[in-house]
C-alpha cells in the first residue's frame, strides 16, 4: 500500500492510485466552486457533491480545501500550451497579449483563472500555487526569446520571464485592478511597449561579477582585496571635500550664524605683525 511521506502536505503531490478522469473530476468541481462561490465559499463537501468522490476520500488525499486548489493549479499546468512562434518577436508578443487579452476579456472564459487569482489574495497554499504555475508558464517564453536572439531582434542575455511578465503586465493591471475592460487596442498597445523594451536592453540580465572583481570600458579586472579599515579610508578621501592652494595655506574658521554667511567657512584672519604686537 503507497502511503505519502509524512513530511508532505496534502495536496502538493499528485494523489497515488487516482485516475486522470478522477483528479480531472475533482479539479473541475474546484473551478466551479471556486467561480461560482469564491474562496470564502468553496468547502470540501461541495467539492464531493459536484465530483463524486466521497469528501472521506478527499479528506485523505488533499487534506483541505487549501490543498484541492494548490492540485487543481497543477493540474492546471499540465497542459500542453506552447509560445507562439509567428516568425517575428512583434508577432509572438502581440500573440501572446492577444491570449491574454481574450481569456481575460471575456467573462465566461476569465471566471476560472480570475477565481484562481482571487483565491491566492486569501490562502498561502493558492498562492504558492498560483506562483508555481506561472513560473512555469512563463518558462516555456524561453524559446520564443532564445528564436528572437538568434534573428537579432533581442540582445543576447535577455530574460524571458521577464519579458512575457511586461507583456501581460498592463492588462492584468486594468482587470484586477482598475476593474476595466479590455480591448485589442490594449493588447496592441501593451506588445509594442514590451517590443521596444525588449530591443533596448531593458530585460536582459546583468551576470554578476565575482568577488574582488570590477568591471571597466575594456572589460573587468581583478582588484587588490582590501580591509574594513581600508575601505572606510577610502571613503573618507573621496566624500573629502577638494580645496584650493589657498584654503591649503589659511585655516578655516565657523563664523557665527548670522554674521555675513549663515555660519559659511572663511579663511582665519592672519596674525599682526610683529611691529603691531604688545610688547
Amino acid at each position: 500500500m503507497n502511503r505519502e511521506p509524512a513530511d508532505q502536505l496534502p495536496g502538493t503531490v499528485r494523489p497515488g492510485g487516482r485516475t486522470a478522469r478522477t483528479r480531472a473530476a475533482v479539479r473541475d468541481a474546484v473551478l466551479t466552486g471556486l467561480s461560482d462561490h469564491g474562496y470564502p465559499g468553496l468547502t470540501v463537501e461541495y467539492v464531493a457533491e459536484h465530483s463524486g468522490v466521497h469528501k472521506t476520500t478527499l479528506y485523505r488525499r488533499w487534506g483541505s480545501v487549501d490543498g484541492l486548489i494548490a492540485d487543481a493549479l497543477d493540474l492546471a499546468g499540465e497542459d500542453s500550451w506552447s509560445p507562439p512562434d509567428t516568425g517575428t518577436l512583434e508577432g509572438d508578443l502581440r500573440a501572446l497579449a492577444n491570449e491574454v487579452t481574450a481569456t481575460f476579456g471575456d467573462r465566461a472564459t476569465a471566471a476560472a483563472p480570475s477565481a484562481f487569482i482571487a483565491a491566492a489574495f486569501q490562502s498561502e497554499r493558492a498562492a504558492q500555487g498560483l506562483r508555481a504555475f506561472y513560473r512555469e508558464r512563463f518558462s516555456r517564453c524561453g524559446p520564443l526569446i532564445s528564436r528572437a536572439i538568434e534573428r537579432g531582434e533581442a540582445p543576447l542575455g535577455t530574460d524571458a520571464e521577464a519579458v512575457a511578465r511586461a507583456v501581460s503586465a498592463p492588462l492584468f493591471f486594468r482587470v484586477f485592478v482598475t476593474h476595466e475592460p479590455l480591448a485589442p487596442l490594449h493588447a496592441e498597445q501593451s506588445a509594442l511597449a514590451a517590443l521596444v523594451a525588449t530591443r533596448a536592453g531593458a530585460y536582459v540580465s546583468a551576470p554578476t561579477a565575482p568577488a574582488g572583481t570590477a568591471t571597466s570600458p575594456t572589460g573587468p579586472h581583478t582588484t587588490t582585496p582590501q580591509t574594513d579599515e581600508e575601505a572606510r579610508q577610502r571613503a573618507t578621501e573621496a566624500d573629502a571635500p577638494k580645496r584650493t592652494d589657498d584654503q591649503r595655506e589659511a585655516p578655516l574658521t565657523q563664523e557665527p550664524a548670522g554674521l555675513g554667511g549663515a555660519g559659511s567657512p572663511r579663511p582665519a584672519k592672519a596674525s599682526a605683525r610683529p611691529d603691531q604686537r604688545s610688547r
